[in-house]
């Protein structure tokens, strides 16, 4: 069954990694709360998912906005995957 989490980004790191000539950022995430200001979709959430953290990393800059929310869908991976 899948589920929906909403997490808010809450930092952003960049550093070279030494094994290729990219920059890599990293990104944090946590579960939205349901404190006094927060929306009500927020609250629901908050209720059933009340906590969590995620750790993004990538090669490219600007994949996500400190303080923006964001939907995490999370469903199982089936394998083999069917034909289409």
């Amino acid at each position: 069954m899948p589920v929906r989490c909403k997490f808010v980004c809450i930092s952003k790191r960049e550093y070279k990694d030494y094994s290729s000539p990219a920059l890599v950022y990293d990104y944090e995430f946590n579960a939205v709360t349901g404190g006094q200001n927060s929306s009500e979709e927020n609250k629901t959430f908050w209720k059933y998912t009340p906590s969590g953290k995620l750790n993004v990393s990538t090669v490219n800059d600007g994949s996500f906005v400190v303080g923006q929310e964001y939907y995490l869908d999370i469903s199982p991976a089936v394998f083999p995957v069917p034909a289409v």
